[in-house]
Protein backbone atom coordinates (compact mmCIF):
# COMPACT_ATOMS: atom_id res chain seq x y z
CA UNK A 1 0.00 0.00 0.00
CA UNK A 2 2.82 2.36 0.21
CA UNK A 3 3.75 4.85 -1.95
CA UNK A 4 7.24 4.36 -2.42
CA UNK A 5 6.31 0.47 -2.99
CA UNK A 6 5.14 1.52 -6.30
CA UNK A 7 7.19 2.56 -8.88
CA UNK A 8 6.22 5.71 -10.34
CA UNK A 9 8.22 8.11 -12.18
CA UNK A 10 8.24 11.86 -11.32
CA UNK A 11 4.98 13.59 -12.79
CA UNK A 12 3.12 10.23 -14.19
CA UNK A 13 0.18 11.09 -11.84
CA UNK A 14 -3.19 9.75 -13.75
CA UNK A 15 -6.13 11.43 -13.55
CA UNK A 16 -7.68 8.63 -12.05
CA UNK A 17 -5.39 9.14 -9.00
CA UNK A 18 -5.79 12.75 -8.57
CA UNK A 19 -9.49 13.01 -8.26
CA UNK A 20 -9.53 10.57 -5.62
CA UNK A 21 -7.95 12.76 -3.02
CA UNK A 22 -9.85 16.15 -4.74
CA UNK A 23 -13.26 13.73 -4.65
CA UNK A 24 -12.55 13.21 -1.25
CA UNK A 25 -11.48 16.82 -0.16
CA UNK A 26 -14.78 18.40 -1.52
CA UNK A 27 -17.00 15.49 -0.13
CA UNK A 28 -14.96 17.21 3.58
CA UNK A 29 -16.16 20.44 2.19
CA UNK A 30 -19.70 19.97 1.29
CA UNK A 31 -20.38 17.75 3.78
CA UNK A 32 -18.84 19.19 7.23
CA UNK A 33 -18.18 22.67 8.50
CA UNK A 34 -14.31 22.28 7.42
CA UNK A 35 -13.39 25.00 4.63
CA UNK A 36 -11.16 24.11 1.70
CA UNK A 37 -7.94 24.29 3.99
CA UNK A 38 -8.76 22.17 7.08
CA UNK A 39 -10.15 19.76 4.68
CA UNK A 40 -7.15 19.52 2.29
CA UNK A 41 -5.31 19.47 5.34
CA UNK A 42 -7.19 16.95 7.10
CA UNK A 43 -6.89 14.12 4.25
CA UNK A 44 -2.92 14.85 3.64
CA UNK A 45 -2.57 14.07 7.56
CA UNK A 46 -4.28 11.11 7.40
CA UNK A 47 -2.42 10.07 4.14
CA UNK A 48 0.76 10.68 5.51
CA UNK A 49 0.15 8.36 8.48
CA UNK A 50 -0.47 5.64 5.98
CA UNK A 51 2.54 6.73 3.92
CA UNK A 52 1.11 7.42 1.03
CA UNK A 53 1.40 10.61 -1.24
CA UNK A 54 -1.77 12.85 -2.06
CA UNK A 55 -0.56 13.49 -5.84
CA UNK A 56 0.16 9.34 -6.17
CA UNK A 57 -2.68 7.82 -4.09
CA UNK A 58 -5.10 5.60 -6.05
CA UNK A 59 -8.61 5.32 -5.64
CA UNK A 60 -8.65 1.92 -3.82
CA UNK A 61 -5.84 2.99 -2.06
CA UNK A 62 -7.92 6.47 -0.58
CA UNK A 63 -10.50 4.08 0.43
CA UNK A 64 -8.88 2.56 2.79
CA UNK A 65 -7.33 5.48 3.93
CA UNK A 66 -11.03 6.56 4.37
CA UNK A 67 -12.09 3.22 6.29
CA UNK A 68 -9.06 3.26 8.57
CA UNK A 69 -7.38 6.50 9.25
CA UNK A 70 -9.60 9.55 8.55
CA UNK A 71 -12.71 8.44 10.78
CA UNK A 72 -10.02 9.76 13.69
CA UNK A 73 -8.68 12.67 12.24
CA UNK A 74 -12.44 14.04 11.69
CA UNK A 75 -13.03 12.55 15.43
CA UNK A 76 -10.09 14.94 16.26
CA UNK A 77 -11.92 17.95 14.51
CA UNK A 78 -14.98 18.13 15.88
CA UNK A 79 -17.19 16.20 13.22
CA UNK A 80 -20.09 14.79 14.05
CA UNK A 81 -20.62 11.04 13.02
CA UNK A 82 -17.22 10.65 11.27
CA UNK A 83 -17.98 6.43 10.26
CA UNK A 84 -21.46 7.32 8.86
CA UNK A 85 -19.37 10.32 6.66
CA UNK A 86 -16.16 7.88 5.60
CA UNK A 87 -18.53 5.22 4.95
CA UNK A 88 -20.75 7.36 2.33
CA UNK A 89 -17.27 8.87 1.30
CA UNK A 90 -16.16 5.42 0.32
CA UNK A 91 -19.17 4.70 -1.41
CA UNK A 92 -18.95 8.17 -3.68
CA UNK A 93 -15.41 7.10 -4.29
CA UNK A 94 -16.12 3.25 -5.76
CA UNK A 95 -18.74 5.33 -8.11
CA UNK A 96 -16.04 7.58 -9.26
CA UNK A 97 -15.75 6.26 -13.24
CA UNK A 98 -12.57 4.37 -13.74
CA UNK A 99 -9.73 5.67 -16.00
CA UNK A 100 -7.71 3.34 -17.95
CA UNK A 101 -4.64 2.03 -15.67
CA UNK A 102 -1.66 4.15 -15.83
CA UNK A 103 -3.45 6.75 -17.65
CA UNK A 104 -1.75 9.97 -17.81
CA UNK A 105 -3.28 13.43 -18.72
CA UNK A 106 -1.14 13.17 -21.83
CA UNK A 107 -2.26 10.00 -22.75
CA UNK A 108 -6.13 11.02 -22.66
CA UNK A 109 -5.25 13.98 -24.86
CA UNK A 110 -3.48 11.63 -27.44
CA UNK A 111 -6.60 9.14 -27.38
CA UNK A 112 -9.07 11.97 -27.83
CA UNK A 113 -7.27 13.17 -30.84
CA UNK A 114 -5.71 16.62 -29.14
CA UNK A 115 -2.73 18.14 -29.87
CA UNK A 116 -2.01 19.81 -26.39
CA UNK A 117 1.75 20.26 -25.82
CA UNK A 118 2.48 20.38 -29.38
CA UNK A 119 3.60 23.26 -31.61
Amino acid sequence: MAAAARAREPGSVTVAEARAFTHVCEALERRTQLDRLQARGTVRLALKQAGLDPAAVTTREMSVVVEKILPGELRSRGVASPESLCEELRTSLAALPREQAGETPDAVFERLGGDAGRS
